[in-house]
């Protein structure tokens, strides 16, 4: 599982650029919260390969899933939620999680930690708003 600011990053494919090269369908992560983007790490070591030869060969666009087999189930099968999951399951899941951890971050009275905790819930809170203004107005 990876953690990034006290949220759990989803597991998606994405399109990443090294130097004038797009790879695409990379398998990544990213952060609910600060959207922070980290190549997923048993698809790291191909993706460095794959980028080096894209660029040396000055390819514009590569398509990652066509030149690096990977099961996709092992890929996102240590993260807590994906991509195709309905957006306000996963911000539920994420506040679930932020409360536990905020809960885990008192009993071991870690001020600071609990700080960062809950100014995670209130940008999550603010998404869930989104979300639940989104399907009332439509």
């Amino acid at each position: 599982m990876s953690f990034c600011c006290g949220a759990s990053m989803i597991g998606t494919k994405g399109t990443l650029k090294h130097y004038r090269t797009h790879i695409h369908n990379v398998p990544i992560t990213f952060c609910p919260v600060c959207h922070r983007v980290d190549i997923h790490y048993l698809a790291q070591d191909e993706y460095d390969i794959l980028a080096e030869y894209a660029h040396g060969d000055d390819a514009v666009e590569v398509d990652f899933q066509e030149y690096v087999e990977q099961d996709g189930k092992l890929l996102f099968e240590n993260c807590v939620n994906n991509e195709n999951e309905d957006p306000m399951d996963v911000v539920h899941s994420q506040i679930d999680m932020a409360l536990d951890l905020l809960s885990f971050a008192k009993q071991i009275e870690d001020i600071e930690w609990g700080q960062q905790l809950k100014k995670r819930l209130i940008m999550l809170n603010g998404r869930r708003n989104k979300l639940r203004q989104r399907r009332t107005s439509v």
